[in-house]
Parts: C-alpha cells; sequence; structure tokens
C-alpha cells in the first residue's frame, strides 16, 4: 500500500493519486486536514527528508507573520499541513517528496 500525505484539493495530488493508481498499485490519499498528522509523524518526515518539505511558496506561508515563520518547522507543518510540500509518498519502506520525475522513477512508474 502506498499513502500518499497531502490534500484533496491538490492537484499534484491529485495526479499522483491518479497514475499510481492506472497503473496497477495500491494507493490511498490521506488528506492531512481531515486526518491531521501528529508531531511525531511530521518530526520523522522531517528527519528523513530535511528543510525541503516546509512549502514556503505556498500561500499559507506568504500569509505567516515573520515572527511565526521565524519558529520551529516541524511544529508550523503540524499547525499548518498546508506548509508540507506535498505529496509525501509513503511505500512503507521509503519516502518521496514531491511528485517528481525522480519520485515516479523511483516507483517504477512510466508517465
Amino acid at each position: 500500500m502506498i499513502v500518499l500525505h497531502g490534500l484533496k484539493a491538490c492537484d499534484t495530488c491529485r495526479k499522483a493519486l491518479k497514475l499510481l493508481s492506472l497503473q496497477g498499485h495500491d494507493v490511498r490519499l490521506r488528506d492531512l486536514r481531515d486526518d491531521p498528522v501528529t508531531r511525531a509523524e511530521v518530526a520523522d518526515w522531517h528527519d528523513a527528508l530535511g528543510d525541503t518539505m516546509l512549502n514556503t511558496r505556498s500561500m499559507t506561508w506568504r500569509g505567516l507573520p515573520e515572527e511565526v515563520r521565524a519558529g520551529d518547522f516541524v511544529t508550523l507543518m503540524v499547525a499548518h499541513p498546508a506548509l508540507i510540500k506535498r505529496p509525501v509518498v509513503d511505500t512503507d519502506t521509503t519516502l518521496h517528496l514531491g511528485w517528481t520525475q525522480a519520485t515516479r522513477a523511483a516507483l517504477g512508474l512510466t508517465d
């Protein structure tokens, strides 16, 4: 089972879900607003994926005051799931960040 951690309104997450399903993968989308992440989950993802998982290009990020932005990244992502770069692809053995060509290749997908 592949779990895409993201948002159901995210076009990239929907594209990932569609391609994975079409190519025969057992996949589900976990909407981070409907099924919130825990601090431990985000901390584990951050340890594995680094600071690049913080989406500083989002409208959510731009709307935060500077003093809030200066806070702990994990705390910010737990409080504001839209700040997590999407999708976080969890294959149960590996985490991938974003729906990049490298992620698709690692999953054995063809476009």
